[in-house]
């Protein structure tokens, strides 16, 4: 079954490329349609499909130097059929080099010109024999390009990042986001205790452990059947969230019987925390513009037994509902930005954003912003938080908002949930979770009170 599994693996990499849709959803979709699938090979569908879009530029590097067409002008599909081939050759020891080549010369086969599979026969034979051979940018030359390449990074991403926080931060973060993360997840202690959801999953996962800082979190390495089929997921027990994220509720500090505004709920796995932390009492307006999502949230909130939550399809980009003015205690806005803080989760993303799309994601986040801070009570807090580290979609929201909202200021959490969240939270009150320095994904968040003008 190893050779469908590389077939479904380079269908899923075609979809990507035109998809915003997650990678996650992608392979769901493809497992669905799939089901006879068994658990190993979805592990290699998942593994190559990761494991080409964290290294396509070290892959694209060697293709370029074995290749005597052009690299722009190879075929987006046969290219995809090479670097699959070529990361098996390069990163999985345990897969045959004679697997690797004769299974990518059948997708070809299946898919292109007789030429284009001694094309893709030739490259992959080649790195088989040259791998070690192929000389790469050196840092004492060029530091950008050494990590671009040998770290598998856009070079405008990895140039910011150089020039912000010095070329071995920036190396140490690119390795940070080519490293396998573990599984987080997050027990529902309105059903189960961290400790209850350790002992029932210690069946189905090699290894488990608590999340340091998230009181309710577990890491898990070694899945032996998917999340979704474990019976501690199907009973509501716990939902999947990356220990950051955890730690973006308790900044929210969420109390039972206040008026909570999830403004951008996505599938809900914030929403569902906030719930937790409230006992499930008092209410919960989960909003999303899309009805898929907010679907799957419902769903969700109905396996974790929440009955706290209500949603709203409204896009609040575009305008935002007068009759909720002052309405809720509480409201965290999650962002949409660019994502570059989980990027080891998703390492598609670094190939989709581009530089420019930053200053686009801020007048988004600047508008969504401005716009909420009307729907807090006065007296209320708005948290604001992106999965994301990059100035714009964080400090330079946070600096033009308080110029023009003296109504709001940053709040001070010695009171509150500090000794959770206290050793990511800076003078400023800026939180900020870094992969390479607290092995969690990253993100910028800061808690606004709503004080009388």
């Amino acid at each position: 079954m190893a050779a469908i599994a590389r077939q479904i693996a380079l269908s899923v990499l075609a979809a990507s490329n035109d998809s915003n849709v997650t990678l996650d959803h992608l392979l769901t979709r493809a497992f669905e349609q799939k089901p006879q699938l068994i658990q190993r090979d979805r592990a290699l569908v998942t593994q190559l499909v990761y494991g080409v879009l964290r290294w396509r530029s070290r892959l694209d590097w060697v293709i370029q130097h074995l290749s005597r067409t052009p690299f722009h002008k190879i075929d987006p599909l046969v290219l995809n059929i090479v670097r699959l081939g070529l990361y098996q050759i390069l990163f999985l020891s345990r897969v045959p080099v004679s697997a690797a080549v004769n299974d990518s010369v059948e997708l070809a086969k299946r898919r292109a010109p007789s030429w284009v599979v001694g094309f893709v026969n030739a490259i992959l034979r080649s790195a088989a024999q040259r791998k070690n051979e192929i000389p790469l940018p050196d840092y004492n030359d060029d530091p950008v390009a050494a990590i671009a390449i040998q770290e598998s990074h856009p070079a405008w991403m990895v140039k910011r990042w150089v020039k912000r926080m010095g070329v071995e931060d920036a190396k140490r973060l690119c390795k940070a986001n080519n490293e396998i993360p573990p599984v987080t997840v997050r027990a529902n202690t309105l059903k189960v205790s961290r400790e209850r959801l350790g002992e029932s999953l210690s069946a189905h996962v090699n290894k488990i452990s608590q999340t340091r800082f998230a009181p309710e979190g577990l890491t898990l390495r070694g899945l032996r059947q998917s999340i979704r089929e474990m019976p501690a997921f199907q009973k509501g027990w716990f939902q999947v969230q990356d220990e950051a994220a955890q730690l973006i509720s308790y900044l929210l500090e969420p109390k039972p019987g206040e008026m909570i505004l999830d403004a951008c709920a996505g599938l809900g796995g914030k929403t569902g925390h906030i719930a937790q932390l409230m006992k499930d009492g008092g209410k919960i307006t989960a909003v999303d513009y899309q009805s898929r999502k907010l679907s799957e949230l419902k769903a969700f909130m109905t396996r974790l037994d929440i009955s706290s939550v209500t949603t709203l399809r409204h896009d609040l980009a575009a305008s935002i509902p007068e009759k909720l003015a002052e309405t809720f205690d509480r409201i965290l806005l999650d962002a949409p930005c660019s994502g570059l803080g989980v990027i080891r989760r998703n390492p598609d993303i670094k190939w989709k954003k581009q530089a420019e799309d930053l200053a686009r994601l801020q007048s988004k986040q600047q508008r969504l912003l401005a716009g909420l801070a009307r729907l807090v009570k006065k007296g209320g807090l708005l948290v604001y938080c992106v999965c994301s580290f990059e100035p714009e979609e964080g400090e330079k929201v946070l600096e033009d908002f308080l110029k023009s909202r003296s109504d709001f200021a940053i709040n001070d959490l010695s009171a509150g949930p500090d000794e959770i969240c206290g050793p990511f939270v800076d003078r400023s009150g800026i939180f900020r979770t870094l992969p390479h320095e607290h092995d969690m994904d990253g993100f910028f968040a800061v808690r606004l009170r709503k004080v009388a003008p």
